[in-house]
């Protein structure tokens, strides 16, 4: 009966007791529950160069506006730089590109900080990894910094210096309000006019380093033509009796001079046009006479022969066709132009003919070979000639 009241007796403590427990049980999965800790995360690392004094674990980390992930944990580096391990939700890491630039910034001056995820204007096509590491490319200025450079500056001041100089710039500003506000005014007006140019102004800015390098390139070049003008200015300045004489010489010479060309102006004038016409035909036949003098030049500057005197290449050609009357009488200004086929002519080679309409054509018939002293013959095959050859004792006269 006793041992029965005392098994009684220790039902309560033992139930009060898993009361408790399971009290401190529900808060703790509560708690755990609500910090994430039964919920998967993927481990992304960030490097920074600080995080600030805001920066606290259970962070926020948002891209777009929307949370991803959190911070775990804060790391201090050897090389005094931070690393922040955030616990990312693994659904969220396919729709953030590979290359997303990183931002600790803050909601306000004093706000805590957050991790921001930038999308990149150029995102690349794969997605975050787990475990991939990340640099920090800006960290917002918290505002206790500000302060403390703030101090910092302001302790390095003298007060009583500080005194004086606002007190000179209060004497030099007292009365100069509207002055002031004209020079603003002024200097707005002037912003306005050059900002329609700021893109050529930063075109020219962005070409600057290759006209400047070009200029330095340039540079020795420059400095050597600045220096021969300094020794021709000093080559003037020493002669300048002689430049003076040469002056007063060409006055000389002009005042000499004006007086004949004044009193032969018509005969100069009148000579000028009687060469018009032989020099419009020195122009017609300038290539014939420039063939001509390349081929002097070439005669002149030939090697010589081998053994001295003249050396004559002479031979018997067949007969050609003679001059007929009335057909191959001269024609009075005939035309045709200049002629020539280069010169000298080689050995061994032949000039070509030039076929014109002011005397007998060689090959009218085509008399190559020997002519036979028959006109029936040729009346025959070509037809009525025009008159009978002109022999050495018809000179003049028809056939």
């Amino acid at each position: 009966m006793r041992t029965r009241l005392v098994s009684h007796a220790a039902r309560r403590p033992l139930a009060g007791l898993a009361l408790f427990v399971a009290i401190v049980a529900i808060v703790v999965v509560a708690a755990t529950l609500f910090r994430g800790g039964f919920t998967p995360t993927a481990p992304i690392t960030v490097i920074t160069q600080r995080v600030g004094l805001v920066m606290n674990p259970d962070a926020k980390v948002t891209m777009r506006g929307v949370q991803v992930g959190r911070v775990s944990s804060i790391e201090s580096l050897a090389n005094g730089q931070a690393a922040l391990h955030l616990a990312m939700d693994p659904s969220q890491l396919d729709l953030i590109p590979a290359n997303v630039d990183v931002d600790i910034a803050s909601t306000t001056a004093f706000g805590a900080k957050l991790v921001q995820f930038v999308p990149p204007d150029d995102p690349a096509p794969q997605p975050l990894q787990s475990g991939q590491t990340l640099d920090a490319r800006h960290v917002t200025v918290e505002f206790n910094t500000v302060f403390q450079q703030l101090v910092s500056v302001l302790s390095s001041i003298e007060p009583e210096k500080m005194n004086q100089t606002l007190g000179a710039l209060a004497q030099a500003l007292d009365g100069r309000g509207a002055k002031i506000g004209e020079a603003m005014s002024d200097v707005n007006a002037l912003l306005r006019t050059v900002e329609p140019s700021l893109d050529a102004l930063s075109h020219d800015v962005a070409v600057a380093p290759t006209v400047i390098n070009a200029y330095a390139d340039a540079a020795p070049d420059l400095l050597r033509i600045v220096d021969n003008t300094t020794q021709f200015g000093n080559t003037l300045v020493d002669e300048q009796k002689s430049l003076d004489a040469l002056l007063v010489s060409t006055i000389g010479l002009v005042d000499v001079g004006e007086p004949v060309l004044s009193d032969n102006r018509q005969p100069l004038t009148d000579m000028l046009h009687v060469l018009v016409p032989t020099a419009g035909l020195l122009n017609e036949y300038r290539s014939a006479l420039k063939c001509s003098l390349d081929g002097a030049i070439a005669l002149a500057t030939s090697r010589p022969a081998d053994v001295p005197g003249v050396i004559v290449s002479s031979n018997f050609t067949l007969g050609i066709e003679r001059y007929r009357y009335p057909k191959n009488l001269p024609k009075v200004a005939a035309t045709g132009g200049p002629q020539c086929d280069g010169m000298p002519i080689g050995f061994g080679q032949r000039a070509k003919s030039v076929i014109a309409d002011t005397g007998a054509n060689p090959w009218q018939y085509g008399n190559q070979g020997i002519l036979l002293n028959s006109d029936a013959l040729k009346q025959q095959l070509f037809g009525p000639l025009d008159g009978p050859p002109r022999n050495s004792t018809q000179i003049g006269q028809p056939g």
